[in-house]
């Protein structure tokens, strides 16, 4: 539907294109294991997991992307040092897919994880998530120190209808990036409740109109957040379908990627966003309907 005058930047991590002009590439679709309170982690502090339903989750994902054609990366978190090197190598080990290592924004935690990936080779697999402009320049230098050079920059905001500020943090983690090496960005533009979902949405327009980098959200955040709510309106089902719903939102303007919440979730984003994808480029065949921005 759109198509942007700036030229656009697509990279490729571990065999998986990203960006591009919508429709030049599929979109990312990216699923978060162990997190919190994941039933198929029995210690998060020591890495503690059942590896038969764990093996089972990653399976389904990737017989999804290999029926539907739609890439997929893997968002794994970790709390502590030990537990996130456990959660990487064995998610390293299971799939070929790339790697988001999620620390939850602590220091220690993301040490001990980009040493381990540094130390076994995986460094060209693994997108640093995340950096925010509030990010000090010592998490800068983990990522620098073991040569991990993808990261996504979460443009979160205390003011969160603001698309000017979202901005304004891309640009400050641009120019501090470029200082410790990051070469490949995701650009997370924040969704934290409903209503930012909007804004958000519209900032990322405004970046690949900009500065044609790629992008998308934590779109489910917009609904899980306040889940409790959702839940006793709609019920379980209701409630499923408003996260699916504010998911493919963003797909439908045109996002690069999307975490899509937990892993379990694969089996209804994958069928939804292909019916999406599938009926975008039919679209963009018909290069009249397109809209220039």
């Amino acid at each position: 539907m759109f198509r942007f005058t700036v030229p656009q930047i697509t990279y490729e991590i571990s065999g998986v294109r990203i960006g591009g002009q919508p429709g030049e590439n599929p979109p990312v679709l990216i699923g978060t294991i162990f997190y919190h309170k994941h039933k198929i982690v029995e210690d998060a502090s020591k890495g503690v997991f059942n590896r038969v339903e764990a093996e089972a989750l990653i399976k389904t994902v990737e017989e999804l992307s290999d029926k539907t054609k739609l890439p997929f990366m893997l968002d794994v978190v970790g709390s502590t040092p030990e537990s996130i090197v456990k959660f990487i190598e064995f998610v390293a080990g299971t799939t070929k897919a790339p790697i988001l290592v999620d620390t939850l924004g602590a220091l220690d935690v993301s040490k001990a994880a980009l040493k381990y990936v540094r130390e076994v080779g995986l460094v060209d697999r693994v997108i640093y998530n995340s950096l925010t402009a509030k990010s000090k320049d010592e998490e800068f230098k983990i990522l620098q120190e073991n040569n991990v050079k993808s990261a996504v920059y979460l443009l979160f905001t205390d003011k969160i209808m603001d698309m000017n500020s979202r901005i304004e943090s891309l640009e400050i983690l641009l120019k501090k990036g470029k200082e410790f090496g990051v070469e490949k960005v995701l650009v997370d533009v924040f969704v934290i409740d409903l209503p930012s979902l909007s804004v958000a949405t519209r900032t990322a327009i405004e970046i690949k109109k900009k500065y044609g980098l790629p992008v998308g959200s934590g779109a489910h955040n917009a609904i899980s957040t306040q889940r409790k709510a959702f839940k006793e309106r709609f019920g379980v089902e209701g409630l499923e379908m408003c996260e699916l719903a504010s998911n493919l939102m963003t797909i439908v303007m045109g996002c690069d990627f999307v975490l899509y919440g937990p892993i379990e979730t694969s089996k209804e984003i994958f069928p939804a966003v292909y019916t999406l994808y599938t009926a975008y480029k039919y679209l963009l065949r018909r290069k009249e309907l397109a809209l220039q921005l």
